[in-house]
This record gives C-alpha cells, sequence and structure tokens, in this order.
C-alpha cells in the first residue's frame, strides 16, 4: 500500500478571483447546470438538477458576461478592458443582517449584502413576514423552513430557538450555474455556489464562507462578486430591444 505523505497540506476546494478577469475554480469542484421551477403563476417553487459535470482539473468561469462560452470564461474579458472591482463586504455577520419580527417556534434573518431577489421569499397572495406569524401551525412553518432553504444567495437563515445556530441545508460543494424562469422566458442566472466552498478575493483577502452564495457572472452587478439582480433588468431591456427592433 502507498503511503501518505502527511507533511503536505491537503488540497482544498476552492474559487480564487482574478483581478478583472474570471473565477479560477480548483481540485475539481463539479459543476451543475440547474434551472428554477415555477407555479402557473411565476413564483419561484424549487430547483431541478438538468445535469452535472464531475471536472477532475482547475477551471475558469466567465464573471464579464461577454464569453461565448459561458459559464466559461474565454478570455473576452481581456479584449473588453472589464473593471471587475470587488465591493463586497467580506465580514460576517454584517450590519445588514436583520431579523423578522413576529415569527413564532423560529426566527428567519435576512442579510440584505447577499440578497439577490430571487423571489423564493413570497409568494403573489402572500409574503414571507405575513406567513411568520402564522408559524405556530407547522405546516406553515414547514413552508417557512422551505421557502428558506431555497434561496439560492444564503440572504435568508432560520434558527428554531434564539439560543441555537443557524440550520442550514444540506447542500453538496459545487457550483451551478443556473437558469431563471420569468414572464419573458428562460434567463441566465448567476452562479450558485453551494457547500462551504471557500472564496479569494483578488487582493488574497477571503470572503466569509457560507454554505450558499450567489456569484456575478453577467458582469453587471454592484456588489462583485456577488450578484445583486442586475442581470434581470439587463435581461428585460434586451427583450425589449429586440421587440422595439421587430416592431421597426
Amino acid at each position: 500500500m502507498a503511503q501518505i505523505d502527511e507533511t503536505k497540506a491537503p488540497v482544498e476546494k476552492k474559487i480564487v478571483i482574478r483581478k478583472n478577469g474570471p473565477y479560477i475554480v480548483s481540485c475539481g469542484v463539479p459543476l451543475a447546470h440547474k434551472t428554477q421551477v415555477v407555479s402557473e403563476f411565476g413564483e419561484p417553487l424549487t430547483w431541478k438538477k438538468d445535469e452535472t459535470t464531475e471536472c477532475r482539473e482547475d477551471y475558469a468561469l466567465c464573471r464579464c458576461g461577454q464569453s461565448a462560452n459561458k459559464p466559461f470564461c474565454d478570455g473576452t474579458h481581456r479584449r473588453i478592458a472589464f473593471d471587475g472591482t470587488e465591493w463586497a463586504d467580506t465580514n460576517a455577520r454584517k450590519p445588514s443582517q436583520t431579523e423578522f419580527p413576529a415569527g413564532r417556534k423560529i426566527i428567519v434573518e435576512k442579510d440584505a449584502s447577499l440578497c439577490m431577489s430571487s423571489g423564493y421569499c413570497g409568494f403573489a397572495n402572500t409574503s414571507l413576514p405575513e406567513l411568520l406569524v402564522r408559524t405556530d401551525d407547522t405546516q406553515i412553518r414547514s413552508l417557512v423552513i422551505a421557502m428558506v432553504e431555497r434561496c439560492p444567495s444564503g440572504a435568508l437563515t432560520y434558527r428554531l430557538e434564539p439560543d441555537q445556530a443557524v440550520i442550514e441545508p444540506d447542500l453538496p460543494q459545487q457550483i451551478a450555474a443556473i437558469t431563471e424562469i420569468t414572464s419573458d422566458g428562460p434567463i441566465a442566472g448567476p452562479l450558485w455556489v453551494t457547500g462551504g466552498i471557500p472564496i479569494e478575493r483578488s487582493d488574497g483577502k477571503p470572503f466569509e464562507t457560507r454554505n450558499r452564495v450567489t456569484l456575478c457572472n453577467c458582469g453587471k452587478s454592484g456588489n462583485k462578486p456577488l450578484c445583486d439582480g442586475t442581470h434581470r433588468e439587463t435581461a428585460r431591456q434586451s427583450t425589449r430591444d429586440r421587440r422595439r427592433s421587430k416592431a421597426g
């Protein structure tokens, strides 16, 4: 049997951001493709996995949004002089962490700095705060937990007791290129990183390692490298432009 060299540090799955460049993914983190499942009213309900690629080598994922080979980087960021300045806070438990009022037998918190408005926190006829006042009902409490756990950015978290640690869903170590379903049709969403994969800024500073986080891959987020939902307005504008072009 081969001897293990205990002097070598274990190789770690991680994501390193290149300055004004791509995400460099190391140690063969699996790359999945997932699509939103929505109701007949367009309400996000859950996620459907389309496929997963087992990657054996390091790879680079597009951050500028202009690659012709998305989600992979093809070097376009250099040609367009992409500004990938990273503005997102690296600190844990940020001041933006707020607790929703009136939860019964459950405490839900939201970190607005992580939010990308994925839509899992409400339905057409009710919202998460409205459901929280009814969480003494086990079925409602179960629904609230499902809504929080399907939030891809991790902006929503929950505890069952005030002094209890946050409860997180059991998610695999992987990156998912996601497709969102909108009233205008499917659009490309952010990169959904799960399973506590460390992310390192281009200046070497680490972000807080989280179970769920969404990374911008449209190049236009105001909170890079995190997604802030800007890709949806970009997609809507593209749809309007196409319609005007056809009408003209």
